[in-house]
């Protein structure tokens, strides 16, 4: 492969701008979709459960599947794995666009959330390959980070402007001919490149965490409706224990485990990732109800819903990159819980009285009449 002076590769700004497209589209894909759920409701009937797990289907499989491709990346080659990730999300793009049904959508989640899983690692591999001189690299880290953060912010309006001029599939679809595109820039821009060392991957840590992850979801899921002391839900959270207990004992005991528990000995680390965690929990569960409360009772179009919610997207955008710089001059902690406790008071405002709507017009209420309400308050109107 032809390098330059510096000892990059020629194309490697055109190979950024390739793979932060791909981060871009899977980035948009979720909030995205949250944005349509009132549309999906409408289209194809599903139900909240059916909503949660068109949701989770794609995060499950994405998580439990992306360190092992990006290890199998290393050791085959990071290029082939970010084409065949491209193939796949594409394909499944294109399947939950013509989704008839909710389980075939959840399905098509799923098989996205592979081709997620393969992009993911991929990306970041081949721009520390291709850009091997320090300077760049920091800039070039730093604007495929900042693509994350783009993509969460357009996803609201993007899904609300594509809802408003053509049916629910087009979130999905319009993701097809954009994957095309990066397929054909890949084959002739992005450098193949492997890591011989690297470690084998996991499979038997990502089938068990895909198991446990999947399983405690199911039940918890499926509870409100089937009840928690039905032997169903008591059996699938008692399997979910056993297969998390077993991944843990497995990582422990390979010398190639997909997630290395000696990461969370470090108590920085541990409460880093547990304060992310309750972070995602609260926005994520936040943007899945707010964008059905906006549409189902305050009877907003998906465009307006979309333009309402950006700017939970836009302050991430804006602000993440500053709180660098705070961390740096008064300590990670006050920033973190600065933060965690600014979410805190915004959930709190979003479920006052201020943040209450009128009450559901008639157009609303035909639209979910026959749907299951999913929150307390306020309360589900009468058909």
């Amino acid at each position: 492969m032809h390098r330059t002076a510096s000892g990059d590769p020629p194309h490697r700004w055109s190979t950024l701008a390739v793979l932060c497209t791909t981060l871009l589209l899977i980035s948009l894909d979720n909030t995205v979709l949250n944005v349509a759920l009132p549309s999906i409701v409408r289209g194809i009937g599903a139900s909240s459960s059916q909503l949660q797990w068109m949701v989770d289907a794609y995060a499950v499989v994405f998580a439990g599947l992306l360190l092992s491709l990006g290890a199998l990346g290393d050791r085959v080659g990071r290029k082939w794995i970010f084409m065949a990730g491209l193939v796949v999300f594409g394909g499944g793009s294109a399947f939950a666009a013509w989704s008839g049904s909710p389980d075939r959508l959840t399905l098509a989640r799923a098989v996205m959330g592979l081709g997620a899983a393969a992009l993911m690692p991929c990306t970041l591999s081949i721009l520390t390959n291709v850009f091997t001189a320090e300077r760049d690299r920091v800039r070039a880290i730093g604007i495929w980070s900042g693509t994350t953060g783009l993509g969460v912010a357009l996803g609201p309006i993007l899904g609300g402007f594509l809802l408003a001029h053509f049916w629910w599939g087009s979130v999905f679809l319009v993701n097809v001919p954009i994957a095309a595109i990066g397929l054909i820039a890949a084959i002739w821009l992005i450098p193949n490149s492997n890591n011989p060392s690297a470690m084998r991957p996991d499979p038997i840590g990502a089938l068990l965490s895909i198991i446990g992850l999947g399983l405690l979801l199911w039940g918890i899921i499926e509870a409100p409706s089937r009840g928690w002391s039905s032997p169903l839900i008591m059996g699938a959270m008692a399997t979910a224990a056993v297969a998390i207990t077993a991944f843990v004992i497995w990582e422990r005991r390979i010398d190639h485990p997909m997630l290395p528990l000696r990461f969370f000995s470090d108590r920085r680390y541990s409460a880093a990732i547990g304060a992310l965690a309750l972070v995602l929990f609260a926005l994520l569960g936040m943007f899945f109800l707010m964008t059905q409360y906006l549409q189902f009772v305050l009877d907003f179009s998906p465009l307006e819903a979309g333009l309402r919610v950006a700017p939970v997207a836009i302050a991430l955008l804006v602000i993440a990159p500053l709180s660098v710089v705070v961390a740096r001059r008064i300590g990670s902690k006050a920033v973190v819980g600065a933060g965690m406790v600014l979410i805190a008071i915004g959930l709190g405002l979003l479920s006052g009285p201020l943040c209450r709507g009128p009450t559901a017009t008639a157009s609303a209420r035909s639209s979910y009449s026959a749907w299951e309400w999913p929150w307390p308050w306020p309360p589900a109107p009468s058909p």
